[in-house]
Order: C-alpha cells, then structure tokens, then sequence
C-alpha cells in the first residue's frame, strides 16, 4: 500500500518536504501511538505523540523493500552536524531508548523530527524549555532496509 499527500506548511511558512516511512515502521508507531495514548502508557511521552502522529499523517508509505536507502527509517544509525559538532545516533523504539549510548526515541522530539527525513536534509526540533533546534542529517551510516535487514 503507498499512500502519498500533499506536504502541509510549516509554521514559518516554508513547505515542508515529503518524508518517507516504511509501511512497517508506519503500523508499529500507529501502534505505539495508540499504547502511549491510553491511561496505560508511560505519561512522559505524551506530549511528543501529536508531532509523530503529524508525521505519520503527512508521510509516504512505502514497502520497506522500496525505501531510499539515504530516508532515515527505525533503526537507523543517523550522522547529524548542529554547527558546532557532529555525532551519530540510533533512531529506536522507546524500549530501546539509551541516551548513553545515543540511541535515541521516536518519541523524543529529535526521534520524531528525523524519522523520514533523507540525507542533506535539516531538521527542526523543539527542545524541553521551548528553544528551537535545528540540524542537517549528513549521512546514514545503516538503514535496515538498505542493509537488507527487513526482519527486524
């Protein structure tokens, strides 16, 4: 199933660009939506599941055999540069979340900002206090998909 929309405007007005999920990725975080959004959910995470649900709705869907191996998908090992520095995180589950070992959650506002995004793009994210944060995905050093790794 491939499901394409139009990409919505940002609140600075620039067109956002399309972003692209694997049908799989995209019926596991529909899920984790709905676990996190019942009373029984972890209530930390709340607040960040309107910007995931807004990604999802505004994302392609395709086959994880046809992602683009350069579009950050779950799992993904993602080298990112802020101006000042670069490193290199792991996109995951909340789960898996590990901030000492730079994995990070698609529940945290940089996970939900990066999911999709292909490389050479800049991501906007807000973080806890309210600033505004932004930096360019340089690089996917491993995407499952790309890695033939669909398993997982």
């Amino acid at each position: 199933m491939t499901r394409s929309q139009k990409p919505d405007t940002a609140g600075d007005g620039e067109a956002q660009r399309e972003i692209y999920i694997t049908q799989r990725d995209a019926d596991q975080l529909n899920e984790l939506i709905k676990e996190v959004g019942s009373n029984d959910g972890d209530a930390r995470d709340r607040p960040y599941l309107s910007v995931l649900s807004e990604e999802l709705n505004r994302a392609t869907i395709v086959e994880p055999e046809r992602v683009p191996p350069d579009v950050v998908t779950m799992n993904s090992r993602v080298e990112l540069h802020d101006g000042s520095q670069t490193w290199v995180i792991t996109l995951v589950f909340p789960s898996k979340a590990d901030p000492e070992t730079d994995h990070i959650s698609i529940l945290a506002p940089l996970g939900a900002a990066l999911l999709g995004h292909r490389t050479g793009s800049e991501v906007s994210f807000r973080v806890p206090g309210g600033r505004i944060r932004t930096c360019s995905i340089l690089g996917i050093p491993y995407q499952p998909e790309a890695a033939g790794d669909l398993a997982s």
